[in-house]
């Protein structure tokens, strides 16, 4: 349980740390995207290949999974970009309101009522982000741009409860991530033409930093985060998980002394979103003890 434990810390430790690195690599945030996908995809076959662990599936099943990769590829851009246009704390900060934003848009997928309890946390979220937002305004462009990475991460984990089923992690991941990748290189021309730009190849350390992303903060933490995902419960997981953005925004306060350019403001509003996340956690693993012990005494 200990090694688990230390797995899944510093699996999310190295999410957080991606937003740091998509401030030092100097590409913008679509090419940034474009790259780190082309790495980690090749890496990802290559290395499936030596192993012997491609699992085939169906065409229906990769345009199943390779739509929702692209719509992960457009989470990743839209988080780099909110990095681009704020900084790392305030694009972290959006993204942690993700858990909540899942507690509204879910019940939307599967046709349920939206629980009042969520519905209110969410609500003092939101009201954190409001106090995030008018104490920065000059920021307003990357906390627009980043709850659309929250919105877009959201529904991501949604589809694939809703559609992929039947398939192992490895495989969705694989398949995913190369939709992910076919999805944004066909997106990319009309996205050079709205943003353009003469550096579209990284150069000097920007090869480090991508290669640092894609090896490091995706293929290998995906490993860590599925062994990690066989030892500890569910409740661990989901209430470790955010500690992400506070991995991150502490790493950008280290690196780059964002908090010299913070208001206090911002911590109010952080710390709101933070408490609302883990009481939302906390009544998710309350609701479950409750329906375990009724499912006991039937």
């Amino acid at each position: 349980m200990k090694a688990a434990l230390i797995r899944l810390h510093l699996a999310i430790f190295l999410w957080g740390f991606t937003g740091v690195l998509g401030r030092l690599i100097s590409l913008n945030e679509g090419w940034l995207v474009w790259w780190r996908l082309l790495i980690t995809v090749v890496s990802l076959w290559i290395y499936f290949w030596w192993r012997g662990e491609i699992k085939r599936v169906d065409v229906r099943g990769f345009l199943k999974i390779g739509a929702i990769g692209t719509i992960l590829a457009l989470h990743w851009l839209c988080f780099y970009g909110s990095i681009k246009y704020s900084n790392v704390s305030i694009a972290l900060t959006c993204l942690s309101t993700s858990g909540l934003l899942s507690a509204i848009i879910e019940p939307l997928f599967f046709r349920k009522r939206i629980n009042p309890g969520e519905l209110a946390l969410g609500l003092f979220a939101l009201a954190g982000i409001g106090i995030i937002y008018f104490s920065n305004l000059h920021f307003s462009a990357g906390i627009y741009i980043g709850l659309l990475a929250a919105v877009l991460t959201v529904t991501v984990s949604v589809l694939n409860k809703k559609v992929v089923t039947g398939y192992e992690p490895a495989a969705i991941t694989l398949y995913q991530l190369t939709g992910g990748f076919i999805g944004l290189s066909v997106l990319m021309p009309v996205y050079h033409l709205l943003f353009p730009t003469d550096a579209v190849v990284p150069v000097k350390w920007d090869w480090l930093w991508l290669l640092v992303l894609s090896w490091v903060c995706t293929i290998f933490t995906f490993f860590l985060y599925i062994a990690a995902l066989k030892k500890v419960s569910a409740f661990t997981m989901n209430l470790t998980l955010t500690l992400e953005p506070v991995y991150g925004v502490l790493l950008a306060f280290m690196l780059f002394q964002e908090n010299k350019t913070l208001s206090m403001n911002f911590y109010i509003g952080f710390l709101l979103i933070l408490l609302a996340v883990i009481l939302q956690m906390l009544r998710i693993i309350r609701l479950a003890k409750k329906n375990r012990a009724m499912q006991a005494q039937a």
